[in-house]
């Protein structure tokens, strides 16, 4: 039974009249009459009853409408639906990145553009001195960062990776040596200040204020990019824990990148506001999830 055939039935089954059937369907009585004959020879039995005053169903035609509608219902649902995604499938869609996070990204990118070739991704670099300001002033849809964000008005995703802690020292350093060091040696150095709106739980996920003992770690200039730490660092003038992305995109001769055998992972994950989960967003979120979970890939 083909799909208008059964549009046919079911609204002969509301109207019971053929001459308004065929007016809600857009087409003549006589193909209202052929549609319900042929589904009546396919069944072998007479669906309608009709006279020159009437049109009854028949308990045949009962039974066929109770299983008959849901099914149509469920198919139109469907294609609403995929309607709609469509509509939201093209469009600009902008990724606030933190450091090489785009690259890291890549096959996720790549994912999400198959599934949405339409749509087009921008990028804007979004620094540690203000890692939310970006998202909530409504000029990325999405950002990448490392957790745990706990602000209540942002919602985070699946996470995406993790990846070990590093020390960043000058290459003259007394640490340069050591095939890695403890998060304790924080406490016998300075470490650069972060500027600007951080929250501190934030920070600490990264450059902690107290050593696993409890000592202080004391903190030196302020800085608002990766680059100032480089220089600062480089200079001797302070050691700084970074995400391994540090080390394998900033290699430079004047400066070293120890492993902090203690640390805990980095964990990096997508972030958006609550209040704007746009189509896309959730088609960018759906695709991290998918990417997260290995038999998806």
């Amino acid at each position: 039974m083909e799909l208008r055939d059964i549009e046919i039935f079911l609204t002969l089954a509301e109207e019971l009249h053929f001459g308004r059937s065929a007016e809600r369907l857009h087409v003549s009585p006589a193909r209202v009459s052929q549609a319900i004959k042929k589904q009546e020879r396919a069944i072998g039995a007479q669906l309608f009853e009709r006279t020159s005053r009437h049109v009854r169903m028949t308990p045949i035609g009962e039974v066929l409408l109770q299983r008959l509608k849901p099914a149509y219902e469920a198919i139109q649902d469907a294609i609403a639906e995929v309607t709609t995604v469509d509509r939201h499938s093209a469009g600009t869609l902008t990724l606030g990145v933190m450091g090489a996070q785009m690259h890291d990204m890549a096959p996720l990118l790549t994912r999400f553009r198959a599934r949405h070739p339409s749509v087009e991704l921008r990028f804007r670099e979004v620094f540690f001195s203000d890692p939310f300001g970006a998202l909530r002033a409504g000029e990325v849809d999405a950002v990448t960062t490392w957790l745990p964000v706990r602000e209540p008005d942002l919602t985070v995703g699946v996470v995406l990776r993790e990846e070990p802690l590093h020390l960043m020292v000058c290459a003259d350093h007394p640490l340069a040596r050591q095939e890695s060091v403890s998060m304790e040696v924080l406490g016998d150095h300075i470490v650069p200040r972060l500027s600007g709106p951080i929250p501190a739980y934030w920070e600490a996920a990264v450059l902690p204020a107290r050593t696993p003992a409890g000592r202080p770690v004391r903190r030196g200039p302020a800085v608002t990019t990766f680059n100032e730490i480089l220089a600062l660092v480089a200079a001797g003038d302070a050691v700084c824990t970074v995400p391994d992305e540090g080390r394998r995109y900033n290699a430079q001769t004047d400066v070293v990148y120890l492993p902090l055998h203690d640390a805990p992972p980095v964990q990096w994950a997508l972030i958006w506001r609550t209040d704007r989960a746009t189509p896309l967003v959730r088609a960018l979120t759906q695709a991290a999830t998918d990417y997260a979970d290995p038999t998806t890939r």
